[in-house]
């Protein structure tokens, strides 16, 4: 399927021509150019927010080792995810389908474990194929030649291979490293291309630091986003109602470490976390905590000053998990270039969603919201990708698929939502692209250990959002460029009755196309 074709519905006809053009360029692939086709490695963190990533700007952390991947190819700035939740956020990546047409809605199951995904159809194009790492999905991995599944935190985790499991000892990013390493020298005699999908655990729950970067980060130094007291006024109910403050739904033992004072089961997970680490683990853990908690156990903050400690506790420990995150990807970039692969070799940065970093007091994700609803997108590609180059068009990772099998040489199959991003990523200039990105949230759950998020859906363009939540019949509407906060809900307002007379039958549109039915 061409192109031009599989661009139709997202952008108008009157594009076609265009596209078809810049498909012309697309289809001189590696293939034809004397090899199978570069190597790809997709870098794949969990929660990774671009607000904890120096080249997005950010005020909290430095990683030297992804701004170089930044420096030497081309960062997405407008990078969204379809879904911002974990298993389906990877589905989605190996099917290059939103949620519904793909069968993983929520962390539950549901995966159409039969639909084409690029390890499939690059394999049988002649790459070889491997996953490492985090899975998260209902069925083993298919299409790849080497996979290794890592469950179990932070710690010593759990390698779950075809046929066997078997307990390792080290950080988890760092075992991570160990068993991508052992892969890419494995095959260093292999005359096949390669695709690699490295997918960590960082920098998802619970925050656990290793202990190289146990003194990193001191707390009560990060500052704190304009809406850490976020009231929520203007917003549904739901905002309001979600489960995921900083203020009041991070564990003292288990998210917190501290010592436990009674949460019951929250106790007993946080006890598990702490039995899987070594007699050595688990000393240097006790040291670096020691300090911190006897200092708040004098101090005792409370009302405002209690949450600004929450806070900087929990950003400190994320902020921790990704600098051990930027280690481990400066170990693989440094060995490209030790092992001359760097010229032939596509390394791709992102991750499965965004993260709340106290923005309107919350952490996790979920929500349509930028901080979640955004994620890193950075591609480097030696001699294609011009060197510190940024793309402002509408991306999401349904797009990451049809990229993979582009730069493969591979056809996208014409079921597939995404667009391949090859031309962005050559610097190809379509004059026009797509206008907005539809975005769904399906899971629901109750009680004290859930999050409690409502289902919702809605689209973003390059200025505005648009978000409808069902069960309170509740819209909201922000100006992303006079508000990036998102705390003003325009809606309801007069003076934008046209705006959304424009939005809401494009929104429609894309329910109908990706989510279910539309709004009548």
């Amino acid at each position: 399927m061409t192109l031009s074709r599989h661009l139709r519905g997202f952008v108008g006809p009157w594009a076609v021509t265009a596209i078809a053009a810049a498909s012309f360029g697309q289809a001189a692939s590696p293939a034809s150019e004397g090899r199978d086709g570069p190597n790809i490695i997709l870098i794949y963190a969990d929660d990774h927010a671009q607000r904890a990533i120096g080249c997005y700007g950010s005020p909290l952390v430095s990683t030297p080792n992804i701004d170089r991947l930044a420096a030497e190819g081309v960062r997405f700035t407008q990078s969204f995810v379809a879904n911002s939740i974990c298993a389906p956020a990877r589905a989605t990546v190996l099917t290059g389908l939103h949620s519904r047409a793909n069968g993983q809605t929520t962390n539950g199951g549901g995966f159409d474990d039969e639909l084409p995904t690029w390890p499939k159809l690059l394999g049988a194009a002649g790459y070889e194929t491997a996953m490492i790492g985090k899975w998260h999905l209902p069925t083993d991995p298919s299409g790849f030649d080497h996979w290794v599944i890592a469950r179990g935190g932070y710690y010593n985790p759990d390698l779950v291979r075809p046929g066997s499991r078997e307990r390792a000892t080290g950080y988890t990013t760092e075992v991570l490293w160990d068993e991508a390493l052992s892969w890419l020298e494995g095959r260093a005699d292999s005359e096949e291309p390669f695709v690699l999908w490295w997918s960590h655990a960082a920098v998802h729950r619970t925050w656990m630091p290793g202990p190289s970067w146990h003194g990193l980060h001191a707390e009560g130094a990060h500052p704190e986003p304009a809406t850490l007291f976020d009231d929520y006024s203007g917003r549904s109910p739901a905002a309001a109602a979600a489960q995921m403050r900083i203020a009041e739904d991070l564990f003292r033992a288990y998210d917190l470490k501290l010592p436990p004072t009674g949460e019951g089961v929250l106790d007993a997970r946080a006890a598990a976390m702490l039995e899987r680490l070594t007699g050595d683990q688990r000393r240097a853990w006790e040291e670096a905590y020691a300090a911190p908690n006897a200092a708040f156990a004098a101090e005792r903050p409370e009302g405002d000053d209690l949450v600004r400690w929450k806070y900087q506790r929990y950003v400190a420990d994320y902020l921790r998990c990704v600098s051990a995150l930027d280690d481990a990807v400066g170990r693989l970039v440094d060995w490209l270039d030790e092992a001359g692969l760097a010229e032939d070799t596509v390394v791709i940065y992102t991750s499965d969603q965004g993260f709340f970093l106290g923005e309107h007091g919350w952490y996790d994700k979920r929500w349509i919201y930028e901080p979640s609803f955004a994620t890193p997108l950075i591609v480097r590609w030696p001699g294609r990708a011009e060197a510190g180059t940024t793309c402002s068009e509408l991306v999401q990772n349904i797009d990451l698929a049809p990229t993979l099998l582009a730069l493969g040489g591979v056809d996208v199959p014409g079921s597939m939502h995404g667009v391949s991003l090859r031309p962005l990523i050559e610097g190809v200039h379509l004059f026009t692209w797509r206008r907005e990105v539809y975005y769904e949230y399906f899971q629901r759950d109750s009680g004290r250990l859930s999050h409690t998020v409502a289902p919702h859906y809605g689209l973003r363009t390059q200025r505005h959002k648009l978000l409808h939540v069902p069960d309170h019949d509740f819209w909201e509407l922000y100006d992303l460029h006079l508000d990036p906060d998102e705390t003003t809900n325009l809606y309801a307002d007069p003076a934008h009755a046209a705006l959304v007379a424009t939005l809401a039958p494009r929104l429609a549109t894309l329910r109908e196309r990706y989510g279910g039915p539309a709004d009548r």
